[in-house]
């Protein structure tokens, strides 16, 4: 049972399917709209009161903002909006039936009301490095606005379209999922007109169940594109993607071979450089495995009428960031980071380029793969098994999952702090080193001792 909602001293007690309560809640956001029109910043954390923001008391497993609202007006906050009922004691504190729903419920009127072009973006792997790419691109010719570090969930996603301004061109969504419906509630916040998938792997098992539960899960992107008259850009190369539009019936951009943006490799030892439209583009992105995040962006700006020579200087001029495929010197060392993520897909890539690269002494840190349920021990296994069969230096591995692999070339360590322990008293000299692996095992915290 709902509890009743209230805002302003406005009470309604909604009813499933009731066409009165619709209208009412369209009512309410509107009311709210107007709020927002006058106050146009949002904050949802107790921290960050600037001067005449709205604050939405959000609650999680270990937080409740609505504890805060009292706070935040006193801070700076001209607005805030709680959903249980006894914080609701000064006269700009409002009481709603629910602030996550209607946060999102106001964005979604927002990015209606504006009706800014959006690429909604997803995908297993590379669909932050692709974002910036497009948004590289795309910044040529347009003003753009796109999501920033990881707000690519249920609450970042809305807070993003927030800042949506009559003066931004188009904006570049990007939308993060672990379990299913997820994707499918976000486009229905964002509405995007324009999506791509940038490709399905093995990550997040333990939320999706298989992975035909992953691929169900991004295809609800196409589903709204499809229902929504929208279109879809996708990689001719990805059999799994080309059938799944196929089956759909989804209009759709292809991109790489066969297409106006076909295009060749010329090197990645590290940096990736490829040839397009008898273009040589040198980027800052290392691996091959960002090949298709950079065709991604050409489709894109091509599709936009963005000049080629703006594209390639677009794509030259992007500097990875946020430890995704950035490349660091050290006084001892050479880093290859990309320890924001890893999954089988990713780490395989990952790994595949680096052997590649020519290069004597060449080292690898890789910590565990997280959310794979079921197949995690096969998994880590594989990567096991190719550690064995690799001429890689040396080899650190981190985390419980990794050390119950066999792997005998390996230095296993139980998590970071035990690592740089060992990097102390061991230091790494002259070396090319690939730091891989999930967020939580906080790899990141040993390229002080390397």
């Amino acid at each position: 049972m709902k509890k009743p909602l209230f805002i302003r001293g406005f009470f309604l007690s909604p009813t499933s399917n009731c066409p009165l309560f619709l209208s009412l809640m369209i009512m309410k956001i509107k009311q709210i709209y107007q709020l927002f029109l006058q106050h146009p910043t949002i904050t949802t954390d107790s921290r960050n009161c600037p001067n005449g923001a709205i604050f939405f008391a959000l609650k999680g497993a270990k937080f409740n903002g609505n504890k805060f609202a009292k706070e935040t007006i006193e801070k700076g906050c001209s607005f805030a909006f709680v959903d249980e009922k006894e914080y609701a004691d000064e006269k700009n504190i409002f009481y709603v039936d629910d602030c996550l729903s209607t946060l999102q419920q106001l964005a979604t009127f927002h990015r209606k009301t504006l009706n800014t072009p959006i690429i909604g973006i997803t995908g297993t792997n590379g669909k932050t490095t692709t974002k910036e790419l497009i948004a590289s691109v795309l910044k040529q010719k347009f003003n753009i606005l796109y999501t920033q570090g990881n707000l690519n969930n249920h609450i970042g996603v809305p807070l993003t379209l927030l800042q949506l301004k009559k003066e931004h061109e188009m904006a570049i969504i990007e939308m993060g999922a672990n379990h299913p419906g997820e994707i499918k509630t976000l486009v229905n916040i964002a509405c995007p007109n324009y999506g791509i998938i940038t490709n399905v792997g093995k990550a997040h098992i333990e939320g999706f169940g298989s992975f035909e539960g992953v691929i169900k899960t991004k295809s609800e992107l196409y589903d709204y594109l499809k229902d929504h008259n929208g279109k879809a850009f996708f990689n001719q190369g990805n059999e799994i993607l080309k059938k799944v539009i196929a089956e759909k019936g989804l209009s759709s951009i292809a991109y790489g071979t066969g297409t106006d943006t076909d295009a060749t490799i010329l090197s990645s030892d590290p940096f990736l450089s490829i040839q397009w439209n008898g273009q040589q583009i040198q980027t800052n992105l290392i691996g091959r495995y960002n090949f298709e995040n950079v065709l991604a962006a050409i489709a894109i700006g091509k599709t936009f009428q963005i000049a080629t020579s703006q594209i390639v200087a677009a794509l030259e001029n992007y500097e990875p960031t946020n430890n995704r495929s950035q490349f660091k010197k050290t006084a001892n060392n050479e880093l290859i980071i990309d320890a924001y993520n890893a999954n089988p897909t990713s780490m395989n890539a990952s790994l595949d380029n680096f052997m590649q690269i020519q290069k004597n002494n060449k080292s690898v840190i890789l910590g565990d793969m997280k959310e794979l349920g079921v197949i995690s021990t096969t998994e880590h296994q594989k990567v096991a098994d190719k550690l064995n069969d690799s001429s890689i230096t040396n080899i650190f591995l981190i985390g419980p999952n990794f050390a119950q692999t066999n792997c005998p070339k390996a230095t296993k360590f139980n998590d970071v702090i035990a690592l740089n322990e060992y990097l102390h008293s061991h230091p790494l000299q002259d070396s090319l080193v690939l730091i891989k692996g999930s967020n939580s095992m906080k790899l990141i915290e040993c390229i002080n001792s390397l």
